[in-house]
């Protein structure tokens, strides 16, 4: 199994994550708050991803990365591979994230002199108390939700991004570092847009345990979301989401195509 793959997605995954943690922060709460954790664990997600992506396509079509321009795969056999690889990373990606949500929407009311502490004093005391107070279980909460959220998006996602790269290069080619931008951020918006109603879900169900509100099950949580603030509710971070998508999407890609082609 080609390993460069896994190699590339990790680097390029903590490149996109530096370059878009504050926006994903804004829309909660802090800016650079618990950057230090996502780019560990974010990097090694993203590495599962691009890694069983890759080579779920070699298997499919036994072509490499590189011959890929010459023999390009067919649209179904990207979307599998893209499912396949959004699947797997959503087991590696649950406790890291659950983690992620809840530092992210502590309050840490540091400003005023004696003040209480924050409920969780970083990344490991957080995944101890989750575990101590919710059980084993309780890392995985929202776990059904992110799957179902990341295998058929991770499919669109590299759908969009290899057909704007197949329609803009020339046969035979490679893309150009402006393709590859523009594509590699209009993926991540489409993705998104696709994404973030389940990612709602998702975070709400990551946050019933410390509200001590339980939800039955995916469909329980969104019955419930809807009736209580509308179906505008699950677009809710849409906005935020998009403008983060592009620049991060654009620079993994970009850093992807450049190391498995330097390494080539």
């Amino acid at each position: 199994m080609p390993v460069e793959e896994f190699v590339a997605g990790w680097i390029s995954g903590a490149l996109g994550l530096v370059l878009g943690y504050p926006f994903d922060t804004v829309k909660l709460l802090g800016f650079f708050k618990g950057m230090s954790f996502p780019i560990a664990s974010i990097a090694v997600v993203n590495s599962v991803l691009f890694g069983i992506y890759s080579n779920t396509l070699l298997a499919l079509t036994a072509t490499s990365h590189q011959e890929r321009r010459a023999q390009p795969p067919s649209y179904a056999h990207i979307f599998m591979a893209g499912c396949t690889g959004g699947f797997l990373q959503a087991y590696f990606l649950a406790p890291f994230d659950l983690i992620k949500v809840r530092l992210q929407n502590q309050t840490e009311p540091r400003a005023k002199p004696g003040s209480p502490p924050p409920r969780y004093r970083g990344p490991v005391h957080c995944a101890a108390s989750i575990f101590q107070e919710e059980g084993p279980r309780g890392l995985f909460r929202g776990a059904w939700a992110l799957t179902l959220r990341d295998t058929p998006t991770m499919g669109i996602y590299f759908i969009t991004y290899e057909c704007l790269c197949h329609q803009s290069t020339p046969e035979g080619q490679n893309p150009s570092s402006a393709t590859v931008l523009v594509a590699g951020g209009f993926a991540g918006i489409t993705s998104w847009v696709t994404a973030t109603p389940l990612d709602v879900i998702k975070s709400r169900m990551q946050m019933a345990g410390l509200n001590q509100r339980a939800h039955r099950g995916v469909l329980d949580c969104i019955v419930s979301s809807a009736r209580q603030e509308g179906l505008g509710v699950f677009f809710r971070g849409l906005t935020i989401n998009s403008a983060r998508a592009f620049p991060v999407n654009a620079v993994t890609f970009l850093s992807y195509e450049y190391l498995l082609h330097l390494w080539q």
